[in-house]
């Protein structure tokens, strides 16, 4: 199993970006999905979270800026940054608690990296 994040980029002060995480490989269910971001010399933090249902959780730093979505059929989440600020600087990286396949346990997986870059 295989997380893709791509959409990072540079971007002005107020500007927006999309991140796209696809998963590819062996995989009956996903649940869970969610983006982290981790900024020079600090801990990794949860933006924010999707179940497979739809339901939605926020960093409160993010709230009314950042819309997280996904397509259950394409495997695919989506994080819509938008009034971005140059605190929102960091690798965004995206995660899935996924069943490989029934009946498995639930196994989490992290994708590689993207860099947002917010310019002042």
């Amino acid at each position: 199993v295989q997380l893709q994040a791509s959409g990072g980029g540079l971007v002005q002060t107020g500007g927006s970006l999309r991140l796209s995480c696809a998963a590819s490989g062996r995989i009956f269910r996903i649940n869970d999905m969610g983006w982290y971001r981790q900024a020079p010399g600090k801990q990794r933090e949860l933006v924010a979270l999707i179940t497979r249902t739809g339901s939605t959780n926020y960093a409160d730093s993010v709230k009314g800026r950042f819309t997280i979505s996904r397509d259950n059929a394409k495997n695919t989440a989506y994080l819509q940054m938008n009034s971005l600020k140059p605190e929102d600087t960091a690798v965004y990286y995206c995660n899935a608690d996924l069943i490989p396949y029934a009946p498995a346990a639930t196994q989490n997986y992290w994708g590689q990296g993207t860099q947002v870059t917010v310019s002042s």
